[in-house]
């Protein structure tokens, strides 16, 4: 097997796990979590929030296991973490224990998924190259679609949503076992870090890439948060259970995601910037949707399924366009580039629980339309710079 084979693999079910259940699951079983635990709204959004800054320290930690150790490291750690936060999350007795399965578990989005750069730029060919990086990124419509199914469960099969947390951590265990085997053929990169690397990062003309992320991380993490409770909570579409209502939501979200597999293509045949203002825009219309058509089949399912191709082409794009801007530095950039996208989620999902008890959930995703909307109008073609930086400093 390739590298370019074991690494889009490897990296598509550490993907799969980290930012399907044990960062997004959080909110598909939110009316489950708030039946038992008796959560408000605002309470949902801090513990979401809570979850969003989970990722953020995991970004942080990883590049800082990835210097010293090389990508097998903190891929091997995230997952740990993921295995142990649902197992946690499966335990809980109470909010506040549930509150820390959900901050453990959502490390592992952003120890498990930076790694794949540095391996990928490193031991993969630049021709395939985009076509990996769309493969590592795309395991989270596949790990979201199965988190949908699995919560037809307490529906359907009368299963406890706790077993269903217990299963999201035994297939954490597995995929860990798979990544050890991929990832121990990729050694340490021989090339330390550059001095100054984050200051680099500061350039100007990389101003575009971190303010996408940003608006990226603050709409799509008010979409993950809330949707669900929201399309659950207005009875969903006609002739299907309003319990079922959030599973309808994450299978759609992750099956139209698989659309990001084409997302190297789709940037050579329309251009970055072409396909950001297109996905910017998707986006805004899955939010103005979950808004005011929720209680409509079309509505609900043309929501999740745009919100699912704008994350998995955002996150596409994003990962190939921090590595080209700066090829010195293909790891840094990118975690540099989660870390706005991670602070925007923190933020959204906060205050999208705030406001959603203050002007209602409605309201509360119009606003979060506005943000992508802005972002499609601005990322012209003069705003998006493709060429390295790195190298002019």
């Amino acid at each position: 097997m390739t590298f370019y084979q074991s690494l889009s693999a490897a990296g598509f079910a550490a993907t799969a796990i980290g930012y399907g259940p044990a960062r997004m699951g959080f909110g598909l079983f939110v009316p489950e979590f708030r039946e038992t635990f008796e959560l408000s709204t605002s309470t949902i959004g801090f513990i979401s929030s809570l979850g969003f800054f989970g990722f953020l320290l995991g970004l942080l930690l990883a590049q800082l296991l990835l210097n010293l150790r090389g990508p097998e490291a903190p891929v091997v750690v995230g997952l740990a973490a993921a295995a142990a936060g649902m197992a946690i999350i499966a335990a809980a007795p109470g909010p506040m224990i549930l509150a820390g399965g959900v901050f453990l578990a959502a490390t592992s989005a952003g120890f498990a998924w930076t790694p794949f750069n540095d391996a990928v730029h490193r031991k993969v060919r630049q021709s395939d190259r985009p076509a990996a990086l769309a493969t590592v990124s795309t395991g989270t419509s596949f790990g979201v679609c199965v988190a949908g199914l699995t919560a037809l469960g307490p529906l359907v099969g009368g299963i406890s949503w706790r077993y269903c947390w217990a299963g999201f951590a035994a297939a954490a265990v597995l995929v860990l076992i798979g990544n050890l085997m991929s990832l121990r053929q990729v050694e340490k990169s021989p090339h330390a870090t550059p001095r100054g690397g984050w200051r680099h990062l500061r350039h100007g003309k990389a101003r575009p890439l971190f303010l996408t992320a940003f608006v990226f991380g603050t709409s799509s993490a008010i979409y993950i948060a809330f949707a669900a409770d929201h399309a659950r909570g207005t009875g969903g579409p006609e002739g299907l259970p309003a319990a079922a209502a959030p599973a309808l939501i994450f299978v759609s979200y992750g099956i139209f995601g698989l659309i990001g597999l084409g997302a190297g293509r789709l940037r050579a045949r329309l251009g970055l910037s072409r396909l950001l203002r297109l996905s910017m825009a998707a986006g805004a219309c899955s939010a103005l949707l979950i808004a005011f058509a929720a209680t409509s089949w079309a509505g609900l399912i043309a929501s999740a399924g745009l919100q699912g191709i704008h994350v998995m082409v955002t996150s596409a794009l994003i990962a190939s366009w921090s590595e080209e801007l700066f090829p010195s530095l293909p790891s840094l950039s990118f975690t540099a580039a989660l870390l706005a996208m991670a602070a925007g989620s923190v933020l959204g999902a906060a205050l999208g629980g705030v406001a959603a008890d203050a002007v209602g959930p409605a309201i509360m995703f119009l606003g979060a339309a506005l943000l992508p909307a802005a972002a499609a109008l601005l990322l012209r073609g003069g705003a998006v710079r493709e060429e390295p930086i790195a190298s002019e400093e």
